[in-house]
């Protein structure tokens, strides 16, 4: 027996018992759907979180004054702080560092005409949009001579920009934010939500001086003083090489002794990608698993209605040995039947895992992402169940004696 009769065979089979067939293959069909579906919604939900981190921009290392987190329980006295000079000194001693742009930030509120906008204010320098792979979408960046000078100059972002001016053009007009007077010199472009869901556009940057001087006061303990550094690393630079040095600097900077713990903290922006990779992947990972019990389930499904199979047609097995039929002939129609069962489901499963995943990111707003490694290995998967799973069941069936087959009723 050929190979396509054998399938046409089993597919005779199936349609003579319908409804027990579909019913078979649910198991199948549950359990690839499950794993197309997971790994759908997981990859697009993880690219929607690598797209949020990597807009905060890449290769970026971030300097906070104070000591990391674990630490802070422990720090007694005033807090230590990192100042515009350390900045400076990091451009100038670290190698590796493209830029480094000392940051203040501090909620505000713009007023223009009768609309008015609480929004985030930073107060930095031209290099903060470097670090920031910030791009302008009208006008242009801040200089450094309007940082020293401590202008009345903002950018707005994306979102201010359309709840104070909607589509009129803002460039050139003046706001108040807090009161103080600014001239609007550039349009940020859209940069969306970061992973815990904060608006990046809903921001207004202006020069560092005019934030301290003007708008948010500077620190009593040191003028110079700020929050944040973002030291942008260049291209081809080693990051965590890059972040030594940068630790190097500041502990001499601070004159820091070696017993002494840091008196500021580096988040490593690419440590922080790769740990919410592998946590999606850990998670899907996960789901999967649990899904793939779906497909042993329908396996176990599958051998039982073949074992079924087997005796309803034990003497129609008989008759086909006794006039010639091999062995293995009779093996390779059962098995056929098990592979098509697996298959169809398969299949099936494939098509509602796609159809059910694009709805769901759709729904979500997530890209829509569907690996054919992964809808391989499912089709793959659910063969291997259907030739595994119906393997025994065909063995039984070659196995039968002729001469008992056709006594038994």
């Amino acid at each position: 027996m050929s190979l396509r009769d054998a399938f046409g065979c089993a597919l005779e089979a199936l349609h003579t018992n319908l409804l027990r067939s579909v019913l078979t293959m649910l198991g199948i069909v549950i359990g690839v759907a499950s794993v197309i579906l997971v790994q759908t919604i997981g990859t697009g939900a993880e690219q929607v979180v690598i797209d949020q981190i990597r807009s905060l921009g890449s290769n970026l290392l971030v300097v906070e004054a104070g000591p990391s987190r674990s630490l802070r329980t422990t720090t007694v006295g005033s807090v230590p702080l990192v100042t515009e000079n350390d900045a400076q000194a990091i451009e100038r001693e670290v190698p590796w560092a493209q830029v480094a742009a000392p940051l203040v930030h501090g909620a505000v509120q713009l007023v223009r005409g009768n609309l008015n906008q609480v929004t985030t204010l930073f107060g930095t320098t031209p290099a903060y949009l470097v670090a920031r792979d910030w791009q302008v979408a009208a006008g242009r960046n801040l200089t450094d001579e309007e940082v020293s000078s401590g202008a009345k100059v903002a950018l707005l972002g994306d979102t201010v920009a359309r709840s104070l001016f909607d589509d009129s053009d803002a460039l050139g007009a003046a706001v108040r934010i807090q009161r103080v007077p600014f001239t609007i010199v550039g349009l940020l472009a859209p940069k969306g939500q970061t992973t815990s869901g904060k608006d990046q556009d809903d921001v207004v940057v202006v020069p560092l001086e005019s934030a301290r001087a003007r708008v948010l006061g500077a620190n009593a303990a040191n003028p110079r003083a700020v929050e944040t550094i973002l030291v942008k690393i260049r291209d081809g630079a080693g990051i965590d090489e890059a972040q030594a040095t940068v630790r190097a600097v500041l502990r001499e900077r601070h004159h820091l002794l070696p017993q002494e713990d840091d008196d500021f903290s580096i988040k490593n922006l690419k440590q922080v990608l790769q740990i919410k990779e592998a946590s999606a992947r850990a998670l899907a990972l996960l789901v999967a698993a649990v899904a793939s019990i779906s497909l042993g389930v329908g396996g176990i499904g599958i051998m039982n209605i073949m074992l079924v199979s087997v005796v309803e047609r034990t003497r129609e097995i008989g008759v086909r040995i006794a006039v010639g039929a091999r062995r293995r002939d009779v093996l390779i129609q059962f098995l056929a039947e098990s592979v098509t069962l697996a298959g169809i489901g398969g299949a099936v499963g494939i098509g509602i895992g796609i159809v059910t995943g694009g709805t769901v990111a759709a729904a979500a707003g997530w890209p829509w992402i569907v690996r054919p490694s992964i809808v391989a290995l499912a089709a793959a998967f659910s063969i291997a169940v259907g030739v595994g799973f119906g393997l025994y069941p065909a063995q039984r069936a070659a196995g039968l004696n002729p001469i008992d087959a056709l006594r038994r009723e």
